[in-house]
């Protein structure tokens, strides 16, 4: 049987000055899985608007179901408008209040995630109180939590953050926010310190620190185990990172090793970062050839 993961959290568009291209940390992670052949599903909420319309057409273009997709009547679809005037120094304006501020609890979102072998979620997605209630009660339903803790300033609250690691088992996080989060509790931001702590203090089983071109790395049980990367030719880093977790989700729920985890998540990160845009279609193939070279 097909292993079921529930993503939750923000679906938008990425509006450049010249193109729209849809995103979404959760939706992008939901996509992936999708093409690695697990069975999985996105909650999220758009608006009754053309942004929400194409949307839905693009998800529903991979296979993947919409089923938990909500409609909004009062608010337009996610937004991110992006400046990218200056190359080295794109800024982001998250738009606010879209539809995925306001999802909502159900049974259906309910049964979905009680029934799922992970569930999937970030910290933006909670920057609206509908949105955050709502995810606050599917945490504490039993399935394995994964949380993708993906800060966007000034959209983030270490309130919420210290609730939501309070029910995590795995937590992806990369070596900027690994620093914020150093900062926040107070320690030095070295990678050692900053895991013992959080698998102290919460019920965190594994820490998956992204490092960029520089790999990865997972702390577990005390040890860390690293992985320098792959070295490839970029073409776009766009949804690089959430490539890499769905790499790490489908190895994980397979039972293989923080090696081989470290192995395959890393190769299909490196993969997408050789093509346009953050969901690229490939077939695992794709994915094993950068490994064999």
């Amino acid at each position: 049987m097909l292993k079921k993961v529930i993503c939750f959290g923000e679906t938008l568009w990425d509006c450049f000055p010249d193109k729209e291209i849809p995103g979404g940390a959760p939706m992008n992670v939901a996509l992936h899985l999708k093409q690695l052949g697990l069975n999985s599903q996105m909650i999220s909420r758009v608006g009754l608007d053309e942004h929400g319309k194409k949307l839905m057409e693009f998800i529903e273009g991979y296979g993947l179901s919409a089923r938990l997709i909500q409609d909004d009547a009062e608010h337009q679809t996610g937004i991110v408008t992006v400046h990218n005037e200056d190359p080295e120094n794109i800024r982001y304006t998250i738009v606010s209040p879209v539809a995925w501020d306001f999802i909502a609890l159900d049974e259906e979102n309910k049964a979905a995630v009680r029934n799922s072998d992970a569930f999937i979620f970030g910290s933006l997605a909670v920057r609206n109180n509908v949105s955050w209630q709502t995810l606050y009660q599917l945490l504490h339903l039993p399935t394995l939590k994964i949380f993708d803790i993906n800060l966007r300033a000034p959209f983030f609250d270490f309130e919420k953050i210290e609730i939501i690691l309070g029910f995590t088992d795995i937590l992806k996080i990369n070596e900027d926010e690994l620093e914020i989060v150093a900062d926040y509790f107070g320690i030095k931001p070295e990678v050692e310190k900053v895991c013992l702590l959080l698998t102290t203090h919460f019920p965190v089983k594994m820490v998956c620190i992204t490092l960029g071109s520089k790999g990865a790395m997972i702390y577990q049980n005390g040890k860390t185990i690293t992985h320098p990367g792959y070295k490839v030719k970029v073409e776009d880093t766009v949804g690089s990172g959430d490539a890499f977790l769905g790499g790490f989700v489908q190895s994980y729920l397979e039972g293989k090793s923080p090696v081989e985890i470290l192995e395959f998540a890393c190769a299909l990160g490196a993969f997408v970062a050789t093509q346009k845009g953050g969901t690229p279609k490939y077939k695992q193939e794709d994915v094993l050839k950068i490994i064999a070279t």
